[in-house]
C-alpha cells in the first residue's frame, strides 16, 4: 500500500504498539494522547518509558500534543480505554474534517452507562457507519517487539476491512479480514471478564484442569451472548474469540488476569487496579456484560460470579465453590 498519514489516539501500551506497526510499514504516523505530560515525555525521550520502555520510536512516528491541523490525515485508529471513546470522538469531530476519514477501533469493551458496542458509539457521536474494528490475541509488548502476531480487522464494508488490514499487515503482523463486526467486538470485550475469572482460579491454586474447564465453559457463555446480540457462532472460534480468550486467560501479560490473581490474594479491587497502574477493562465490562445478559435472557454464570467478587458479595473462593456446586446438565 502507498504511504498513508495516520493518526493514532491513545498513547498507552496498545496504541503505541499499533503506531509502531504502522510506522514500520513506512506510513507517517501521529500519536496523540489526552495526557499532554505523557506526550511531552514521548517527544523528549523518543520512547514510551511509561508503558514500553527500551523500544525507540522510529523517525516517522510523531507524538503530537494537539489534534488540530491534521488535514492530511486519511485514517484514525482509536486505542484508548473504552470509557474515553466518546470524549475522544468529540475532540476528533471538533478538530478534524470527517469527510472521507476512515476510522478503526482498537479498544475492546462496551461503553459504560449505555452498554453500547464501540461501533454504535461512533455512529451516535459522528454519524459514521463505515468503521473497522481491530481485535485478536495480541499483547502490546510482543507487538512492539516485533514478535509474530495475527489479528482480525472486521467491518460491514469489505473495502474498509481490506484497507485497514493492508495498513497493518506485514511479515510479522498478519492481518485477516472479517465481516462479523458484532461478534468480533463481543469476543474482544467479554474475554477480559473471563481473564479475571482465570486469574482468580489460578491464584487460588486450582490448577490446569480448572483453567481448561473455565476457558471452555466461558467460550460457551461468550457465544450465547454474542449470538443473542447478532454475532455469528463461527466468529467465536477464530482469532477474536477463542484466540484472544486463550491469550488473556493464560499469560500474566494480561492485566485482567493479573487483576484476578490479585483478588485471589485477598486484595480489594481498587488496590489491585492501582498496583497494575493501567486500565483493567474487564473490571468495568463485567457489570455491562451482566446487564446485557439479563436483558437478553442469556445464562452467564461465570460472569455473574466475577461480578459478585467485584461487588464484595462473596469471596473469590466462595465464587468458585458456587460454580462447582451448580446442578449437572448436558454440555450442549
Amino acid at each position: 500500500m502507498d504511504k498513508q498519514s495516520i493518526l493514532v489516539i491513545g498513547a498507552g501500551s496498545w496504541g503505541t504498539a499499533l503506531a509502531l506497526v504502522l510506522a514500520r510499514n513506512q506510513h507517517q504516523v501521529y500519536l496523540w494522547d489526552i495526557s499532554a505530560e505523557h506526550i511531552a515525555e514521548l517527544q523528549q525521550s523518543r520512547c514510551n518509558q511509561r508503558y514500553l520502555p527500551d523500544i525507540s520510536l522510529p523517525d516517522n512516528l510523531y507524538p503530537v500534543s494537539t489534534l488540530s491541523g491534521f488535514a492530511c490525515v486519511s485514517s484514525v485508529v482509536l486505542a484508548m480505554p473504552c470509557a474515553g471513546l466518546q470524549a475522544s470522538l468529540t475532540l476528533l469531530q471538533q478538530n478534524i474534517s470527517l469527510s472521507e476519514l476512515r476510522i478503526c477501533l482498537a479498544c475492546k469493551g462496551f461503553e459504560p452507562g449505555s452498554n453500547s458496542l464501540n461501533t454504535d458509539v461512533v455512529k451516535k457521536v459522528l454519524g459514521i457507519d463505515e468503521v473497522a474494528v481491530l481485535s485478536g490475541p495480541s499483547f502490546a509488548r510482543e507487538v512492539a517487539e516485533g514478535l509474530p502476531t495475527a489479528i482480525t480487522v472486521a467491518s460491514g464494508q469489505k473495502q474498509t476491512a481490506s484497507y485497514f488490514s493492508s495498513l497493518f499487515h506485514s511479515e510479522l503482523f498478519r492481518s485477516y479480514t472479517h465481516d462479523d463486526v458484532i461478534g468480533v467486538q463481543v469476543g474482544g470485550a467479554v474475554k477480559n471478564v473471563i481473564a479475571i475469572a482465570a486469574g482468580i482460579a489460578d491464584g487460588l491454586g486450582y490448577g490446569a484442569n480448572t483453567r481448561c474447564a473455565l476457558i471452555t465453559r466461558s467460550l460457551a457463555e461468550i457465544m450465547r451472548l454474542g449470538i443473542a446480540m447478532g454475532g455469528r457462532q463461527e466468529t467465536f472460534m477464530g482469532l477474536a474469540g477463542l484466540g484472544d480468550l486463550i491469550l488473556t486467560c493464560t499469560d500474566n501479560q494480561s492485566r485482567n488476569r493479573r487483576f484476578g490473581l490479585a483478588l485471589a490474594q485477598g486484595k480489594d479491587p481498587e488496590t489491585a487496579k492501582r498496583e497494575i497502574a493501567q486500565a483493567v477493562e474487564g473490571a468495568v465490562t463485567a457489570g455491562v456484560v451482566q446487564e446485557l445478559a439479563r436483558t437478553l435472557q442469556v445464562e452467564m454464570p461465570i460472569t455473574e460470579m466475577v461480578n459478585k467478587v467485584l461487588q464484595s458479595a462473596c469471596t473469590p473462593r466462595e465464587a468458585v465453590q458456587k460454580l462447582l456446586a451448580r446442578e449437572p446438565r448436558a454440555e450442549m
